[in-house]
Formats: C-alpha cells, structure tokens, sequence
C-alpha cells in the first residue's frame, strides 16, 4: 500500500483535486508540500494535531514539508468558519506566536536543509512589503466579486457582516502559494474543508500568472480533510499542545474520554499504529473499548509529550479510577488565582470554569443543579456554594464533574 491509498484507507481525504497526479506524486517522495497554520495563540491546539501527524505521515515517505506560519496572514485573521471577527494582535504577538509555533512543530516534523527536511516560513516576509496599488494590479485582475462572494468561506459571516478587511484574506492565501511555488516549487497545498475555495483561488492565480503553467496547474494538488477541521471547532481553545496550558494528564484524558463512536476514527486519523492492528482493536465492544481509549490516550500523549509524562499520565488515570476515583493522590492541581474571584471568595461555578470542567458559569451551573458535581467525593447541588480555602491551601480540593472528569484546585 503506497502513502495515498494509505491516507485515504484512514479517511484522511476529503475533496481534492488531479487524483492520479496525487498518487503519482506523493507515493513517489517527490512531493513540496505546505500547510499554513494562523498564530492566533501563542500554543498550537488539537485542531492543529491532525495537520501535524499528516505532515509528519509524508515526511515519513519522502516529501518534503512547509510550515507556512501566518505572520501577515493573522494581521488580519481567517474568516472561513467564523460568525465573528477576531481581535486584532500586535506585531509582537504574533511573531511571538510564531516562534512558540516553530518550537512546538518541531516534536512532530523534522526540519533542516537536506532532502526531505521540512523548512518553515513566515508570509509577513513577502505580505508586509506589498504595495496595494501593485497587489491590485497582479492579483486583483485575477479573481471576479462574484466569485469570491460564492465562496463558503464567507457565508457564515454573510448575514452579520463582513469586513473588506477579512475580505481580502482569500486573496493574501492565494498569494502565499503563487509566492510557495515560485520560491520553491511547491505544488501541493492542504487544509481544512473551510479552507477549499481559498486554496483552489490559489491554484487559479497560479494558473493565470505563470506562462506556460497550465499543464503543471494540472498537478499542483488540493487535499483537506473534514475530521481534522471538525475536531479542530470542538476542541479549540481548550485543549493545548502545550504542557503549561494544557497538562500532560489533561491532555491524556481527554483522549481517554473519546466517544465509543469515535475511538477507531482517532486512532485511524492520528496515531501511527497499523491499519491491521487498528482493526483489531475494531472488533472490541462493550467495556473492551476502554482499553482501546487507553491505547489511543497513551500514543497521543507519547506523540506530544515524550514516552515518560505519557507513562505518568497513564499511571497517574488508572489509580484516579481505580477506586472509584477517590486515589487522587497523584493528581495535579490546577492552582487559582484568589484575585479573580469575587470577594476573594472560591466559589464553586468559578472553581469548575477555571479547572475547566465547565466552559462558562452557566454551563457549571447546569451540572450542580441536578446534582452532577462532587466536591471531595461530596454531591452539592447549591449553585452558590463556596469552597473552603483552608482545605484549598493544605492540599488542594477535588472536583468530580460526571463520572469521568475530575480536577484537583489550590490556592
């Protein structure tokens, strides 16, 4: 099984375009290949992780990677798959976030000058010069208002408004890989399904500016897959790749905590494990499927965090549940600040959104009330229930969202 079919065998593999060129290239290692990741935080999150093993699956097999970071892109942010603007960053925050983006990248793909060897580069150093008048005169011919106006890029942002502002980011995308394929022969682009009428506007520029690309155009390939977008809105913001913003425990519960439904499809997208042990792993059912969570867990956390936290995780999970979630010994504690609490008084909504076993006061609000929070093991289902900062500063208290979710907190 040649690197395509094997992407396609995972479900990897959306729409794309000039399947047999694909193939053709791909399997044979000679791939150039970009992804463009936005610095909109200063850690990269698990909607970026499925971008990050598929760099990583073609590296494997020959082709050569780009890490396209946004630096003039996220100047003015992506509307694709947002009702709302973003907030505008500094100049120094977001080649911030590049720079912890390139650490980060790094653990998964490896970079240098040889053959193979993934190279990163910033769009602010081609996007920040342009003059506008010039942008106009080489890009602007290229596209029709009603093409753009077309796109499902901009649809969800239709009705409440969309900035000329954002407007222009299809045409900056565009211009990143007619910029990648002149500097180094990059034909191939993937993305997210959001990203589809941004990337083929890109193919489109090439093919219109570049005599004689016509044929080439034929081969410069669009591939997106729609988990990894779909799995990048459920999860954004909440849980980070990095160890200071999201634990190595945290990291591992989350992906222990998958739905029945959507173990095997993790484990396809994500993991490198083979397809023949995958399905394997396929055939459990019932109680069986938590082991199978516990591989998953442990292969992402291993990807992420090395071989030693996943371990500690691992260990540190099965105690936690291993009498019934009272062994939480070797729980770490998600310390608070006393600061931001009213009155500095700990409530409990506050305590559940800031160990983020809730996602806003009024979501932690609907778990108390029918009695789906314990504090030490204790069910309270008063909302305005406050914790005790004694037991806070001695050792921490343990909150139980459900079954599955718990979090320790301290002062």
């Amino acid at each position: 099984m040649g690197v395509f079919e094997e992407l396609q065998a995972r479900g990897l593999l959306a729409q794309l375009t000039d399947e047999n060129s694909i193939r053709e290239m791909i399997n044979a290692g000679k791939a150039t290949f970009y992804i463009g990741f936005d610095p909109t935080a200063d850690s990269l999150h698990v909607g970026h992780f499925m971008a990050l093993c598929l760099m990583k699956r073609l590296q494997m097999a020959g082709n050569r990677p780009i890490a396209l970071l946004g630096g003039g892109t996220g100047m003015i942010g992506d509307p694709s798959g947002r009702t709302d603007s973003r907030p505008m960053m500094t100049v120094e925050t977001i080649q911030h976030n590049c720079n912890c983006f390139r650490k980060q990248m790094s653990r998964f793909i490896e970079f240098g000058d040889a053959p193979g060897q993934a190279i990163t580069v910033n769009n602010a150093d081609w996007l920040m010069d342009l003059n506008y008048i010039q942008l106009l005169r080489e890009v602007g011919t290229c596209f029709t208002v009603n093409e753009m106006l077309a796109a499902k890029a901009y649809k969800l942002r239709w009705e409440k408004g969309l900035t000329f502002f954002e407007f222009n980011y299809m045409i900056m995308q565009a211009y990143d890989f007619y910029m990648l394929y002149k500097k180094y022969n990059c034909r191939m682009q993937f993305g997210g399904d959001d990203q589809w009428s941004n990337m083929l506007a890109g193919r489109e520029l090439i093919r219109r500016k570049i005599p004689g690309s016509d044929s080439e155009a034929m081969t410069i390939t669009l591939l997106t897959n729609s988990e990894g977008n779909k799995m990048g809105k459920t999860a954004k913001g909440a849980v980070w790749l990095d160890p200071n913003k999201t634990s190595p425990f945290d990291f591992y519960q989350y992906w222990r905590n998958v739905g029945d439904a959507d173990v095997i499809k993790c484990m396809k997208l994500l993991t490198f494990l083979d397809l023949e042990q995958i399905a394997e792993y396929e055939k459990k059912e019932g109680q069986e499927l938590n082991g199978v969570k516990e591989v998953l867990a442990y292969e992402l956390t291993s990807m992420v965090h090395g071989e030693e936290e996943a371990k500690k995780a691992q260990d540190g999970a099965r105690k936690l549940f291993a009498a019934g979630g009272a062994n939480t010994d070797d729980l770490e504690a998600i310390v608070l600040d006393l600061s931001t609490f009213r009155d500095e008084k700990v409530d409990l909504i506050g305590a559940l959104v800031a160990a983020k076993l809730a996602v806003s006061r009024s979501d932690a609000r609907r778990n108390i009330e029918p009695g789906g929070v314990m504090v030490d093991e204790e069910k309270v289902t008063d909302v305005h229930a406050v914790l005790d900062q004694e037991k806070l500063r001695s050792g921490g208290i343990v909150l139980r969202k459900g079954k599955k979710k718990f979090a320790k907190v301290a002062l």
